[in-house]
């Protein structure tokens, strides 16, 4: 018979929880910042896919979009994390790698 365990205490287990949702999360927020951020004209042409330490990766519709993105990073940068309310995004690389979702 499997030994029962003892109560524990919620915010042991809620802690757990989170950093293990903390990565998916903040992607998440990131998702839903960066239309608000950026406008609907870049919002359907580019969507972040991942972020990492900070680095965000934004997936986009063609080479040429990458590209003006990559030189526009310093302004989209300080409107994203304004919009998020904190520093988040230190940079962001540009792919043009066909995973552009058009979120």
């Amino acid at each position: 018979m499997a030994e029962r365990r003892g109560p524990r205490r919620l915010s042991d287990s809620l802690g757990r929880l989170g950093g293990e949702l903390g990565p998916q999360t903040r992607l998440a927020r990131i998702q839903f910042a960066w239309r608000e951020a950026v406008g609907p004209t870049i919002a359907a042409e580019a969507t972040p896919v991942s972020e990492r330490d900070g680095t965000l990766v934004v997936s986009c519709s063609s080479a040429v979009w990458a590209q003006e993105l990559d030189l526009m990073q310093t302004d989209l940068l300080a409107r994203l994390n304004a919009e998020l309310g904190e520093q988040i995004v230190r940079s962001a690389r540009f792919r043009a790698d066909g995973r552009h979702a058009g979120l």
